[in-house]
């Protein structure tokens, strides 16, 4: 699955968050409210809702996993505390850092790196699906 964050992060103290971190607080608050609905403050310490919450047992019970991120995204914090989470439970078959990239910027073609995205991509299908 592709999971855009893993943690609860965006309703800490914004000066423990980067800037734009902070600057997206708000929005990603109401985003995870939609998403769990009128049960999210019961739901917050879900695994399921928030992967970044799973406990040492459950990460090693995870499939193989690859942790895509872009260079310049704002979950790219919570995207490395998560692979080496994931690497310290023998999970992790690779973190893909996008050079250049924003959040989203490899899903658009008139971005320098949608190429270079799209060919990670297919690297990553030859190698961990294909072969």
């Amino acid at each position: 699955p592709i999971i855009p964050m893993l943690s609860d992060d965006s309703f800490g103290d914004p000066a423990a968050m980067t800037t734009a971190e902070a600057d997206n607080a708000v929005g990603q608050q109401k985003v995870w409210r939609l998403i769990a609905g009128p049960g999210f403050e019961a739901a917050r310490k879900d695994a399921l809702l928030f992967p970044g919450k799973a406990d040492e047992d459950t990460l090693k019970k995870m499939p193989p996993t690859i942790i895509w991120e872009a260079e310049f995204d704002l979950y790219i914090t919570e995207a490395q505390r998560f692979a080496n989470r994931l690497r310290a439970a023998g999970r992790l078959l690779e973190l893909v850092v996008i050079p250049g990239a924003k959040h989203g910027s490899g899903m658009a073609p008139v971005c320098a790196c949608f190429k270079l995205e799209r060919e990670a991509w297919r690297v990553a299908m030859q190698e961990y699906l294909i072969k």
